[in-house]
Parts: C-alpha cells; structure tokens; sequence
C-alpha cells in the first residue's frame, strides 16, 4: 500500500490545538511577527502545510527552506532574513530547543489512565498510587512502590521492594528489579534494570559467582532507552546521574556511576566500577574498561575502545583510545607514507627497476 508521509500519524499520536500563531511562538519562546494565523500541527520544511509549523537548524538545508509551504518555520536569528514570504520566522537562538516545546505543544504525552488492569497481578503488600496506570499482564512485586501518575506498560514486571517517584514511565516487557527510581524516569520496552553484574571468582578449576548485593538508582529524569541493560551494584550502587540519556542497546556494568547530564549512544558498554563525571558523552559502539575515570565534558568516539582515566573536557577516539586531534595527525602521517611508498613503487615498475621482494 501506499502511504504517504505524515509527521505525527493520528493512528498513534494524540494531537491538541489548534493554537494561534502567538500561543506556539510563545511555547517556544521564540519572536513572531504579530498575524492572525491558527496552526495545527508540526511538519518537516519539504512536507509542511500551510497551517503547520517547521524548523530549520541546519544550513545545509536552507534551499528546502526557501521552497517550504510551512506556515511558520522555527529559525535562527542568522536565517530569518532568508524565509519565503509566505511563512512567518519564529526567531529563536536554539532552534531544536524551540522545535522540542512546539512539539510537545502539539503532541503531549498522555496523562496516565489510573487503575490496575484486570489481568495485571499486583502482591497484596505492594503500594500503588491510586492515580498510577497498571497495564495489561503486567506485575507487581511485593513492596514495591509505585508513584502518583506513573505508567507500567503491558507486560511490564516490576520486582519486590523496587520504588518508582512520580510520573515514571515503564514500557512494555521492561523488567527492573534491586532499583529506586527518581521522578519523572522512563524506562522504554524491552530493558533490563537490576540484573546480576558479571561478578565470578576463579576457584581452581571452577568459577564462582559473587553474589550482587547493591542497587541500582536511576536519579530524577533518566532516560533508558529499548533493550539496554543495567547490572545492580555487587557492594556499591549502580547509579545513573539525573537527567542522563542511555540510548537503546546499552550495556552499563555492575557498581558503574554516571553523573549528570551524561549521553551514552546505542551499543556502547561500560564495564565494572567505571566512573563518568557529569556531562559525558559516550559515541556508538565505544567500549570503556572497568575501574576508570572519566572527566567531566569529556566526549568519547564512536567505537573508541577506552583503557584508562580519560582528563576532563578531553575528546578521543580510536582503539586504544587517543586524544583526538593526535589520532587524525598519526592518520595524515600514516596516508602519507602510504601515498609515498606507492608512488615510489610506481616510479620504479615505470623504470624496469622493481624487485620481487618490492
């Protein structure tokens, strides 16, 4: 079948408004030149309506800003002389920021639904604010307590003695165990919270597990993105920093600490008792060994593999990990001497001079 393009699908995404073109500029908090203009929903530059509201953060696309039939189009102050006369400029220094508040004004999540659906099991010593949605099939261990307005998704299992804050967020078939959670946390489908750490003592010739005695704490306003994982503490706590992201895919290992504000891109993982300062940013695929610290700001590549203490604001990449502007340098140097190596290779076949052992 054919279906053509729609930003936000009303087959699976509640949309409010309409709102008057001074009700979204102020959401945005962003400057709009005064017009009698309603607007009903956001659209990308190349689809946009002209009832619909756009935005434009990068240069590169500046012709399909030239071309939108958008309304109204979220700019920086650099590009609002470049609109197309058919479309207001919604002036705002950070573009992205103000396209986040207009699309959260057009599309706000969904209050939860209160009450425990009849297929959902809930142990009779658990404590489940009466505002919180409980859905389908999911469980709920003994003591474990359940803040105002949180949603638990279908399927969704949430072990004995794990407390949630308020207006926390579980997606379907999501398990967390051993973990406190702040407010405002969501949980996408599919993640582990609180399993075992990968802890073993090698006794002669066997292993034996270590028992995990600590927790994992997910601080106020984290993010767990779909099917990653996060070992609880084996004596310390496993901690997540408030208002960290973890893309999908994460691994994240026993007694690790994360600070504030940290990024952790899809299929990264980071062993044992490794530590992050506040705003880290780790790239795709990086892995990081245990036991290490990472200053604060410092920014990892993707695929990095990280083997010690990395200093604050640092940049690196590459396997072992380097600083980065020594790994390109070390890149030019090695580009070179090959572009060199060919070219004397080429000069002496062109002579008759070239060997076998050439």
């Amino acid at each position: 079948m054919d279906w053509p393009p729609i930003a936000g699908d009303p087959r699976f995404f509640r949309r409010s408004g309409p709102y008057s073109l001074a009700e979204v500029a102020a959401a945005a908090e962003a400057e709009a030149q005064t017009r009698d203009l309603m607007l009903t929903g956001v659209a990308p530059l190349q689809t946009a309506e002209p009832t619909e509201v756009s935005f434009l953060d990068n240069r590169k696309y500046a012709s399909a800003l030239a071309a939108t039939r958008a309304g109204a189009v979220i700019v920086h102050p650099d590009m609002a002389e470049r609109m197309p006369p058919t479309a207001v400029a919604m002036v705002a220094t950070e573009p992205y920021v103000a396209w986040a508040k207009v699309a959260a004004l057009f599309h706000p999540l969904p209050p939860a639904r209160p009450g425990v659906h009849p297929s959902a099991v809930v142990a009779p010593d658990a404590a489940v604010d009466a505002s919180a949605e409980i859905g389908p099939l999911a469980v709920i261990g003994a003591w474990a307590e359940i803040g105002p307005r949180c949603r638990i998704g279908p399927a969704a299992v949430i072990g004995d003695g794990v407390v949630m804050g308020a207006d926390c967020q579980i997606g379907a078939h999501a398990s967390l165990s051993y973990a406190l959670l702040g407010n405002r946390v969501v949980v996408f489908p599919g993640a582990r919270i609180g399993q075992d750490g990968f802890g073993f003592a090698a006794a002669g010739t066997e292993f034996l597990s270590v028992p995990q005695l600590g927790r994992v704490v997910l601080e106020d306003d984290v993010e767990v993105g779909a099917n990653t994982t996060i070992d609880r503490g084996s004596l310390h706590d496993t901690r997540i920093g408030a208002g960290s992201r973890l893309d999908n895919l994460v691994q994240i290992g026993h007694n690790v600490r994360l600070g504030r504000l940290c990024v952790i891109v899809s299929q990264a993982g980071i062993s044992g008792s490794t530590i992050l300062e506040d705003h880290v940013m780790v790239a795709g695929q990086a892995g990081l060994t245990g036991h290490l610290r990472i200053g604060r700001r410092a920014r990892i590549g993707a695929q990095a593999g990280v083997m010690s203490d990395v200093p604050p604001g640092a940049d690196v990449v590459g396997s072992p990990a380097q600083p980065a502007r020594e790994f390109f340098r070390h890149v030019a140097v090695l580009r070179r001497l090959v572009r060199e190596a060919t070219g004397r290779r080429s000069k002496d076949k062109a002579a008759g001079t070239e060997t076998e052992t050439d």
